[in-house]
């Protein structure tokens, strides 16, 4: 291992990308504990958990920006700063590892909106989802009762913690509470939200929660992401990190540096022979470009499945820079960080439905962010502001949808289109060129289908580990999946401290 007084000396502003990070030599060559391949939120996770133990860490990032899926940029003016991929998190601020490394002490600032969720109808009235379960259901009129029967059961964050965990391994004292999750989260989207609900308000605001889940809303298990986001509403909410998404990077790296790891941006890995000495590599990769770069080092079994892999569908994304908030027919949704377009219940089903068969959506369902509200940060022209939406379209798709997705905005926000100063769009092609770890556009580490999400990337006891003792997964394509909340990282690390160090419990 490094000395503790060397492993301090390499510290670098990773932010600024380029090879600005110095190396330790060691007995004539350089030597590391553990290299980590990929700078996104699980990858850096899982090398400040790493460093903290004591390790000499390297991350490496083949772009010039870390990230990953947790960047920004002033994408349409200057002036006006977008996320380029995730932007609300309501499992960055729910994960136990984020809250354990203590991203505010280096500068994390979550901000929140007086709503988590607003989902306009086709009617002119509006489905909430409020902090508390008991306001939520007094607005869903003949639903509320079976609103608060649904979530309250659940709305508690050790319960959703032990829901960011591999499954067949249950936090201590939480199997009955699974158990009974699991009974309702195995089921499809539609056939519980028809079962359980007569109104469309509760209808339409739960499948916008489970589609969520880039899936076909009428697949089993789809309801486990309805009701997990539903329930991070009820027990923390819907934030965004101030300034941009790349706060929470921006917080691991300070994180990581403290411990005297290290982050060198445009160092692109094609193989094993281009790593330093190392006694442990973490991939945050996708599983082919795993099986690529690692060759005959895996076993030919296992690299094909890993190849196996499936990847679900992309999105088209569009942000805007505008002279004024996004003029709502409605004003509650002008109260709320996120808010679902589409319409009624069956229109999001439609539109889901459409983009899992390989079409993309004719009416889609569009997820609008609008950070700016809340966040003045984001904007430093006068009185301007952002939009950021998307919508799923089939993976690796190539049209542009964004005349689809300003008019289902334009529906229920009529106006919306002459507050447009630019855009900027990206579609599944760009986003992987981005990001090369969304393959095809698919920013969900994998598809969704009940397998693959329970088990992936493949049925495993230990998904983290591969067959060679050296080499490990901690990418969103291992559990509890996509979404920015560094706990595949946290597990990956956890099975290197015992596995390759002896350490457990770090």
């Amino acid at each position: 291992m490094v000395p503790s007084s060397n492993r301090a000396a390499r510290s670098c502003n990773s932010l600024r990308g380029g090879n600005g990070c110095r190396m330790v030599e060691t007995g004539g060559k350089t030597d590391y504990d553990a290299v980590v391949v990929g700078a996104g939120p699980n990858g850096l996770t899982a090398a400040v958990v790493l460093a903290r133990a004591g390790l000499a860490v390297r991350v490496l990032e083949a772009m010039p920006v870390p990230g990953g899926g947790c960047r920004s940029a002033e994408l349409t003016l200057p002036g006006f700063v977008h996320d380029i991929c995730s932007a609300v998190h309501p499992m960055g601020v729910l994960s136990p590892v984020f809250r354990e490394i203590g991203l505010e002490e280096h500068g994390l600032r979550w901000v929140r909106s007086d709503l988590p969720l607003v989902h306009p109808l086709p009617n002119g009235e509006v489905a909430v989802l409020r902090r508390s379960i008991a306001d939520t259901a007094a607005g869903l009129g003949v639903d509320g009762k079976e609103w608060r029967r649904t979530m309250a059961p659940f709305a508690r964050e050790e319960f959703v913690h032990a829901l960011l965990n591999p499954v067949w391994w249950p936090a201590p004292g939480a199997m009955m509470s699974l158990a009974r999750f699991g009974w309702l989260g195995l089921r499809s989207c539609e056939g519980l939200a028809r079962s359980r609900f007569d109104g469309p308000a509760a209808r339409a605001l739960f499948a916008g929660c489970a589609a969520h889940s880039v899936m076909s809303l009428e697949r089993a298990g789809t309801a486990s992401f309805g009701l997990v986001l539903a329930l991070a509403a009820h027990v923390v909410d819907w934030p965004c990190a101030e300034g941009g998404s790349q706060a929470i990077t921006r917080a691991l790296i300070r994180a990581l540096e403290k411990f005297g790891g290290e982050v060198q941006t445009e160092a692109r890995v094609t193989s094993l022979a281009e790593l330093p000495p190392s006694r442990a590599v973490l991939f945050d990769l996708s599983p082919h470009q795993v099986a690529a770069i690692c060759g005959g080092a895996l076993p030919r079994r296992y690299a094909d499945r890993l190849r196996r892999f499936r990847h679900g569908p992309g999105i088209f994304k569009v942000d805007w820079a505008l002279d004024g908030p996004i003029p709502w027919r409605n004003a509650e949704c002008a109260r709320a960080m996120t808010v679902h377009v589409c319409g009624a219940f069956e229109d999001v089903l439609r539109s889901e439905w459409q983009a899992t068969r390989g079409q993309p959506p004719e009416q889609p369902f569009v997820l609008v962010a609008q950070q700016s509200l809340f966040d003045r940060t984001r904007v430093l022209a006068g009185g301007g502001h952002t939009g950021w939406a998307y919508c799923h379209v089939p993976n690796g798709f190539n049209g542009d949808m964004t005349e689809r997705i300003e008019t289902a905005i334009e529906r229920f926000a009529p106006g919306f289109r002459d507050r447009i100063i630019a855009r900027h769009r990206i579609g599944p092609g760009q986003l992987e060129a981005h990001n090369p770890t969304m393959i095809g556009g698919d920013m969900a580490g994998g598809a969704n289908d009940l397998s693959q999400f329970l088990f992936r990337p493949f049925p495993k006891w230990n998904p983290y580990a591969t067959p060679n003792p050296r080499l490990f997964l901690c990418s969103s394509s291992t559990p509890p999946g996509g979404g920015v909340h560094g706990m595949c990282g946290y597990h990956a690390a956890q099975t290197v401290l015992n596995r390759v160090f002896g350490q457990t419990g770090a």
